[in-house]
């Protein structure tokens, strides 16, 4: 198997038969624009962690980036769970089927599971946090000038991101449309509010006041 061994803005994909399989693996199995932005993930998390001053394992947070959203495809729209969940636990048969370590399985599951919940993955493990701190650059704009133009235009080279804004709302929206009730309590629940109609969003509040409690 040949490896990836790209490399942009003074980071490389860590050359490993796993980091390779996993590449290879997510390029036949989800589309373009998912790849391209998990491929992104991982630098800009790279970058952040860089940073950040965080020693981390670059191949679990390669793993991580890469499966991240694989939850979004066709075939987990009757899952009933919550795509990161779906996202998760197929990172982690990859990673069990190469017989690695219950805690390196348990951070990229967690990394993965955790990305799209704010204000929690930041105090976690390095692998954790910097998942979400790569998402959150490429999705969100969140440290946008953390990164330097030069940097950022090396990696956008080599993973361009044409129209993306609108292309990653359409995947969120196909992800989870089908099962709006995963997404209560998350993120997510903004996007299917915008894009889908007929979805009402469930209320907190309104939980509690009609729970069965009398008081």
């Amino acid at each position: 198997m040949t490896m990836d061994g790209a490399s942009a803005a003074g980071v490389a994909v860590p050359d490993t038969a796993l980091a390779a399989e996993a590449t290879e693996l997510i390029r036949e199995t989800v589309p373009e624009l998912i790849y391209h932005h998990s491929r992104r993930v991982y630098w800009f998390a790279s970058l952040q962690g860089r940073n950040r001053g965080l020693s981390f394992d670059p191949e679990l947070l390669y793993i991580g980036a890469m499966f991240h959203d694989v939850g979004l495809g066709e075939r987990f729209h009757s899952s009933g769970r919550r795509f990161e969940v779906d996202s998760a636990d197929e990172a982690r048969r990859f990673l069990q089927a190469h017989n690695l370590p219950d805690d390196s399985i348990r951070r990229v599951w967690t990394a993965i599971a955790l990305h799209t919940t704010p204000g929690v993955p930041e105090f976690m493990e390095p692998e954790i946090a910097l998942l979400t701190a790569g998402v959150e650059y490429d999705v969100l704009g969140i440290g946008y000038h953390d990164v330097t133009d030069s940097d950022r235009a090396e990696i956008t080279a080599l993973h361009p991101r044409p129209d993306f804004k609108r292309r990653i709302l359409r995947a969120f929206t196909d992800g989870m449309t089908t099962k709006p009730q995963t997404t209560f309590g998350t993120v997510n629940a903004d996007v299917l509010q915008h894009f889908t109609p007929g979805f009402h969003r469930a209320d907190f509040v309104e939980i509690i006041q009609n729970s069965p409690w009398p008081e």
